[in-house]
């Protein structure tokens, strides 16, 4: 539990931090909007309608993401793959 609750902390406080970023198609890269997955990602929980819709939604800066090595250690492990292929969003090839 313990562990949940640090690493609960440790997202939220690097998705803070984080600056925002324009990409194509008026989406806005904002990595807090996918805070409503963090329960998913780092307890396997099922992910909520809002989690899915988030993702989809954020699907473009995706790889963005990824490249940031605060938020990479979060998005690219197994159950945030699982989380967005529970949701439909196929896990991006960047």
């Amino acid at each position: 539990m313990m562990k949940k609750a640090s690493y609960l902390a440790v997202f939220s406080l690097v998705v803070v931090f984080l600056a925002t970023a324009e990409v194509s198609m008026a989406v806005t890269c904002t990595p807090t909007e996918l805070s409503s997955c963090v329960g998913a990602i780092t307890s396997a929980s099922p992910p909520s309608k809002l989690c899915c819709s988030k993702i989809k939604e954020q699907k473009p800066c995706l790889c963005q993401y990824l490249k940031n090595p605060n938020l990479k250690k979060f998005i690219n492990t197994p159950n945030a793959r699982k989380v967005a292929s529970t949701c439909g969003t196929p896990f991006p090839k960047c």
